[in-house]
């Protein structure tokens, strides 16, 4: 087909032939043609065919027939698909160097460096947060499967005392001792078996069992000012700050507050106003593409106008949450901590009601220490919510029960989610039941 039309006329200046493969390198079908260089080609046309090459139904085959055909053969099926595929590499290569220009802000790292393959690869991230009703339930029985196991150092510890024994004083001392060993504080625990040898001998429970149920009931109900429901509808955009101590998890916990709050139908966007830490804008910038989530971002960049500057996003972009990644710090760095007060203080001018809502990041690890943050945090910024990471694995699940008493003057700040896993649904809304009942190894 190629060698008919690339005849010489007479009179005609000579050109060099186009190569197909050259236009197409990744081709599997243009490999015989790349064999036969352009000057076999019109060697091949000056011949008469053999019967041999009047047989083969590839390319090959087809340049190789003789030059006096008035009428050329149809094409065969690989040419058009070499041209077609030259097409589509030519479109894919306008888009790219297209799509820069028309990113919607220079600030905006993920719409500034689009790739080819970008839209491909988010369609089934975004496909799977849409839940029908029976995976949602399967989803939920796997989470308190998790929560049970996260948490069954402490459950065998406290759930451990009520087997094969006898309803008396020495039960009650063994509780106290599991109790302020699981770091649930001495006036938690204090609560917490006033009230259960109260219902014990109100309702006369001898079974050890029996016993253990009724402290499950008392403690979901001390845990109960804790569980809340976090407002993502109050505002828009709802302007969300994060704040806690190094290693806390913070930037995790943004991914996957993001894919939550994505899969109950709202858009957002993220604010990586962590300067300090080495990779903390690369790693928020990870966790955007993986939810499809632009980020706000500037290296070396001021924390505050960072901040700032994405909160006019969000309001621009019309986005539901806007949530501002923050850099960890302990309460003892004061100069830290006036630099978050600030970050506070700029959103406020970019938005006369926010940040609508201050969340600490709290390792479950910490136990008792995890009090004092909250604490100096509290004082500094005025929390509103807690993110409780890291309970699997933990021996000090009893954390939750002394922030709930008011331990060491701190005030019950509602904790909005809990964490027992890296995974993207291992982050789950805290659910008291839930909690006492995993807490006891139920």
């Amino acid at each position: 087909m190629f060698s008919f039309f690339r005849r010489k006329k007479p009179g005609a200046p000579t050109e060099p032939a186009p190569s197909a493969v050259e236009e197409t390198p990744d081709q599997p079908d243009a490999q015989p043609v790349e064999a036969e260089p352009s000057a076999n080609v019109e060697t091949a046309t000056a011949a008469p065919p053999t019967p041999d090459t009047r047989s083969q139904g590839s390319a090959a085959g087809l340049q190789q027939q003789e030059p006096d055909i008035p009428v050329a053969s149809p094409p065969a099926p690989p040419l058009p698909e070499l041209s077609l595929s030259a097409e589509l590499a030519d479109e894919a290569s306008d888009v790219a160097d297209s799509a820069p220009e028309t990113a919607p802000l220079a600030s905006d790292p993920l719409a500034a460096e689009p790739e080819p393959d970008t839209p491909e690869m988010s369609v089934p991230e975004m496909a799977e947060a849409p839940q029908t009703a029976p995976e949602a339930a399967a989803g939920k029985g796997s989470w308190l499967s998790r929560l049970k196991q996260g948490l069954a150092r402490t459950g065998q510890s406290l759930g451990g005392i009520f087997v094969g024994v006898k309803v008396d004083e020495d039960l009650f001392e063994e509780l106290e001792t599991a109790l302020i060993m699981a770091d649930a504080g001495v006036e938690a625990t204090d609560k917490l078996l006033t009230a259960l040898r109260a219902r014990v001998k109100k309702e006369r429970i001898t079974d050890a069992q029996q016993v253990k149920t009724a402290l499950c009931d008392i403690l979901s109900d001390h845990l109960q000012p804790l569980e809340k429901t976090f407002p993502l509808e109050s505002a828009k955009p709802l302007v969300v700050m994060i704040a806690g101590v190094n290693g806390a998890g913070k930037t995790t916990s943004i991914g996957k507050l993001a894919h939550a709050f994505q899969a109950q139908g709202a858009s957002v966007l993220l604010a990586a106003a962590d300067t300090f830490r080495a990779a903390a804008r690369e790693q928020l910038m990870e966790w955007g593409a993986r939810n499809n989530v632009s980020v706000i971002a500037q290296e070396g960049g001021d924390p505050a106008a960072i901040a700032f500057d994405a909160v006019n996003a969000g309001r621009a972009r019309e986005a539901s949450v806007v949530m501002v990644d923050t850099a960890g710090r302990l309460p003892t760095q004061l100069h830290l901590m006036e630099e978050l007060k600030k970050i506070k203080r700029v959103v406020g001018k970019a938005d006369g009601s926010a940040p609508h809502e201050i969340l600490l990041v709290v390792d479950g690890n910490t136990g008792q220490n995890a009090i004092s943050q909250v604490k100096a945090f509290d004082a500094a910024l005025g929390l509103t919510g807690l993110v409780v990471t890291k309970l699997d694995g933990t021996a000090k699940g009893g954390a939750l029960a002394a922030m709930a008493a008011g331990s060491h003057g701190v005030r019950p700040i509602p904790v909005y989610w809990i964490g027992v896993g890296e995974g993207m649904h291992d982050l789950q809304p805290f659910v008291a039941r839930e909690f006492a009942t995993a807490l006891l190894g139920d």
